[in-house]
């Protein structure tokens, strides 16, 4: 039996990801941000002042991907490290006013890529589709 690539939920997933990162990629760069960086922006919007570790559970993502996403956005000043108040080991990641700034238009830049995507859906499809990932999302997790 041949492999139809538009009959398999890997492929359709994996390519509408990749269009959603690069739209995504194209409307926050004229903010200074990169994906990654959103990604993370958006945990320490949510939670300020989590460390590297439960940010790589959050986000789930490879340890040196999230040291490296992290070394790139204290460089750009979105972050700061101060070290954390129970665990003297590990240092707590915090967001500097210019990453608290961004918040609102990164925002939006990511409601807009959303829109772009969602427009030929109604909002009841739009529901039922939301609702079909999580649950794909869910059993891959728990898998």
């Amino acid at each position: 039996m041949a492999f139809l690539k538009e009959r398999s939920a890997g492929f359709l997933a994996n390519h509408m990801a990749r269009l959603f990162a690069n739209g995504l990629q194209q409307r926050i760069r004229p903010l200074g941000l990169a994906p990654a960086q959103f990604m993370a922006l958006l945990a320490l919007w949510d939670e300020d002042g989590l460390t590297q570790r439960e940010l790589v559970q959050r986000l789930s993502v490879e340890q040196a991907t999230m040291a490296n996403t992290l070394i790139r956005m204290e460089r750009d000043g979105l972050i700061e490290r101060r070290s954390h108040p129970e665990d003297g080991r590990s240092q707590s990641i915090h967001l500097t006013a210019k990453a608290i700034a961004l918040r609102e238009p990164a925002t939006q830049a990511a409601r807009s890529q959303n829109e772009a995507a969602l427009v030929d859906l109604s909002e009841d499809e739009r529901l039922v589709f939301l609702d079909l990932m999580r649950r794909a999302i869910a059993s891959m997790q728990s898998d």
